[in-house]
């Protein structure tokens, strides 16, 4: 089963102190049942290797040069070394060397993605469940996932395909051609990109949206945001909505939790809203890390400040899985009051996620305050948004309608 959202603790890891190289082989190789998270330990090993990352060795993918898809973003360092592009951890890959994400393998001064055509999870769910709450209510979206993430969240709900190599998982090859006829045979209104994190299999993502396109089926990505302007860039065009997870406003948070960085989140966020493709955000509130009133407040005064008052935000029960297993859920009073305090900055658009029956679900005019759509949990108990308008006083409503 998939979730697309996430949750978890963190744990102590044990130092590493003047890793040798066979050392740090043997870590990229282990990484899945190490304690010790790959950015504490690449941090340890010291400028020299890398930025944020040094690649594996080359373990066998089962595929030749010819039968890869070679990445879109990276450039060469000369030496047999390339630079990943991607993302922002950058990462210097040398020969026969993968990147953080383990999906990107660097063969003789080419960069190639592993995971083009091999999609590691496949569903058909309601779009709420992504989630999204203004585009299409009531639609199913076709959604696909192949292993691999450029981050390592504790609280990852799905972790078993995020933080997995291709070797893991034996998938059969599906063309991008392939999956927009697949989510026309399910009647999909969407695809989406979604589960692990789309970033690192961008290449596959615009792909299959263009062949959606073609078809008359449009996409919409769900992912952490971690992912340089370009490669933004290069997607957008095909994309009809993303929703950022947004894991917190706190870069202790993302690096000590995450293993990633705050502010190239928030610079994506400005970018999509600039951008004129429909976004939303979801932040799951795990307690005791991420849920006080301060950050809460701070969160929501840059949301209004640098997107506006529109962007609906999600705050999400957190669940106990992965590496966080010894903190309660979320309690439903955590939520109303971050819920509030996003209202009370301005927020126009504020829900409750993960909590079935919670009326925060709901989606209320923020004219004349009547009911536009009820929902219970994915399922849709009514619609009054009309043309994009509201039946009552028909002021229009920022979404994606039919």
């Amino acid at each position: 089963m998939s979730y697309d959202f996430d949750g978890s603790q963190p744990q102590a890891d044990p130092p590493v102190e003047n890793p040798s190289p066979t050392t740090i082989f043997a870590f990229m190789f282990k990484q899945e049942s190490s304690d010790i998270t790959r950015r504490k330990f690449l941090a340890s090993v010291g400028a020299g290797v890398a930025a944020c990352c040094l690649g594996a060795p080359s373990i066998a993918a089962n595929l030749s040069d010819g039968e890869l898809h070679e990445a879109r973003f990276y450039e060469p360092l000369g030496g047999g070394r390339v630079r990943c592009t991607l993302c922002p951890h950058g990462c210097i890959v040398p020969d026969k060397g993968r990147g953080y994400c383990r999906v990107r393998e660097n063969r003789g001064g080419k960069y190639y993605t592993l995971v083009y055509g091999y999609p590691a999870a496949v569903h058909l769910d309601p779009i709420e469940k992504k989630p999204f709450f203004h585009v299409y209510p009531g639609s199913k979206s076709y959604s696909i996932a192949t292993v691999g993430c450029n981050f390592c969240c504790k609280f990852c709900q799905n972790w078993d395909i995020s933080q997995a190599s291709p070797e893991n998982v034996k998938p059969a090859y599906k063309s991008p051609e392939d999956i927009a006829s697949a989510a026309i045979k399910s009647n999909a209104r969407t695809i989406a990109y979604t589960y692990t994190e789309p970033v690192v299999f961008n290449e596959y993502v615009h792909d299959c949206a263009v062949a959606g396109k073609k078809a008359g089926i449009e996409s919409v990505m769900v992912s952490n945001g971690f992912i340089t302007s370009d490669a933004l860039k290069s997607v957008l065009p095909v994309l009809k909505a993303v929703k950022i997870d947004l894991k917190s406003f706190s870069q202790s948070f993302y690096a000590d939790i995450c293993e990633g960085q705050l502010q190239p989140v928030l610079d994506t966020l400005k970018r999509l809203s600039g951008s004129g493709v429909w976004y939303e955000i979801v932040v799951l509130l795990v307690p005791t890390l991420n849920d006080s009133p301060d950050e809460i407040k701070r969160m929501s005064a840059w949301i209004v400040k640098e997107l506006g008052q529109n962007v609906p935000v999600h705050f999400s029960r957190f669940h106990p899985m992965y590496k966080i297993r010894n903190i309660a859920p979320t309690p439903l009073e955590t939520l109303k009051k971050a819920r509030q305090t996003a209202v009370d900055e301005g927020v126009h658009f504020v829900y409750i996620g993960n909590m079935p029956g919670e009326e925060n679900q709901n989606t209320i005019c923020p004219f004349c305050k009547a009911m536009l759509i009820r929902r219970y949990e994915s399922s849709i108990l009514e619609n009054n948004i009309s043309g994009g308008l509201c039946k009552k006083c028909k002021k229009p409503i920022p979404g994606v309608w039919e």
